[in-house]
């Protein structure tokens, strides 16, 4: 249906990384319409309003706006245009990651490790109203809906007291660090500098009570949101 009269998919991308966003487009291209593409969250809100694609590929960590990433991008721009689909397309299988972008509304989730050609198979799912997961997290997905870990019964997200006490922006530096990111692989990644980034790394010990960058990733290990 939504390829009627051999009409393209009108396909929006954003990622920070400029040369993975145009690796994307250039395997997408032929087959959608690349309508528009985008680094950080002021304009990717500004390019979904504008054009209004029909799917948009979004990357669940991307700097600018409050810190919220690709689920701030979904919450911001959705008012603007109400019809756009969201796919989002991370090299994060973090379960936090993934609750945050499909609490927002995204209709599916898939990793980078995925084709070319199932990725634009996924694509043409989402936009035909499919909900489309990467196999490692189709199970997770499921067993997080029907256990509660998105959300109670008012839909309302269940809330990690220690992980609470972090802002959006020292989440996503607690993260990095976890993953093993070094301070200048953080300031470069979420474009601050690294004084900020040390600034964040302390606050973030203070509030948990954790003596070092090897607990911080033990507790986020722990918590499986790295």
């Amino acid at each position: 249906m939504s390829e009627e009269n051999n009409t393209k998919i009108c396909v929006a991308v954003v990622d920070d990384h400029e040369m993975f966003r145009a690796g994307v487009i250039a395997t997408l291209q032929g087959t959608f319409d690349i309508v528009g593409q985008a680094a950080d969250v002021p304009s990717s809100v500004a390019m979904i309003a504008q054009v209004k694609p029909q799917v948009v590929l979004l990357d669940v960590h991307v700097p600018g706006g409050e810190g919220g990433g690709g689920a701030e991008i979904l919450l911001k721009s959705r008012p603007y245009s109400p019809d756009t689909v969201f796919l989002a397309l991370s090299v994060s299988d973090a379960p936090q990651d993934v609750g945050a972008v499909i609490r927002a509304g995204a209709q599916g989730y898939v990793t980078k490790t995925i084709t070319g050609a199932d990725l634009i198979s996924s694509i043409k799912q989402v936009n035909e109203g499919y909900a489309v997961f990467s196999p490692k997290l189709a199970g997770f997905v499921l067993s997080a809906f029907q256990g509660g870990s998105f959300g109670g019964a008012s839909g309302a997200p269940v809330h990690d007291e220690e992980l609470d006490r972090l802002s959006a922006r020292e989440q996503e530096v607690m993260r990095l660090i976890a993953r093993g990111y070094t301070y200048k692989e953080v300031a470069a990644e979420l474009y601050i500098s690294i004084k900020t980034v040390e600034t964040h790394v302390s606050s973030v010990l203070r509030k948990l009570q954790l003596s070092n960058r090897t607990e911080l990733t033990r507790w986020a290990a722990d918590r499986r949101i790295v």
